[in-house]
């Protein structure tokens, strides 16, 4: 027998992205910002992955691009007597390297702690969560170029959220459904094999 509908609590996608300027770009609240993502991924991926063109060259290229247009840029505005390029000062302050480093800590350590209890064999559950995903990973990078599998994340992050915020009444109702059919199919399958023992 089936479980009566879910109640009707319907999530706000935009509040679970961040609700910032991402957000709005996921789900193509600000239009522009989600074509300008799709386009400029589509093209790296194109050249990346099907011209043949190479990170290394690609990204000289630019830098040599970009100095030379500074370079004829700040020659002609001085021979003219126009205004210089408004080239900011690079610099990285030192409380944004803290931020950067702290975040980064968190997620070492974290690491460290899982590969610690993983080493030690203390916890089976997580060693065989990490071995299968690991495992996942290592199959899917067989079959995928990385550059290709960022670029499917990148549609999907694109497509998905914009879906299921449309859809989020049918697609929680259907998801309700499997979830409960599932648990049923489960607990035939565990009290049958508590039966054989």
């Amino acid at each position: 027998m089936v479980e009566s509908n879910p109640p009707r609590r319907r999530l706000n996608v935009h509040q679970a992205l961040g609700g910032g300027s991402v957000a709005d770009v996921i789900l193509w609240k600000k239009w522009y910002g989600g074509v300008v993502v799709l386009m400029s991924t589509s093209t790296l991926w194109f050249l990346f992955e099907r011209a043949g063109y190479n990170l290394v060259s690609f990204v000289a290229n630019v830098l040599f691009l970009l100095v030379v247009i500074l370079f004829f840029w700040a020659k002609s505005a001085s021979l003219l007597n126009r205004p210089l390029p408004p080239i900011p000062d690079l610099e990285i302050s030192d409380e944004s390297v803290v931020k950067a480093a702290d975040a980064m800590q968190i997620w070492i350590n974290s690491a460290l702690s899982i590969a610690h209890d993983i080493a030690l064999g203390q916890n089976l559950k997580l060693f065989l969560k990490v071995a299968v995903g690991l495992w996942v990973i290592s199959y899917i990078g067989s079959l995928i170029n990385f550059l290709t599998l960022v670029y499917i994340g990148v549609i999907l992050s694109l497509s998905v959220p914009v879906v299921y915020d449309k859809f989020q009444d049918h697609i929680d109702e259907k998801l309700f459904l499997f979830l409960q059919t599932n648990k049923r199919r489960y607990s035939r399958v565990s009290s049958s094999a508590a039966n054989l023992d």
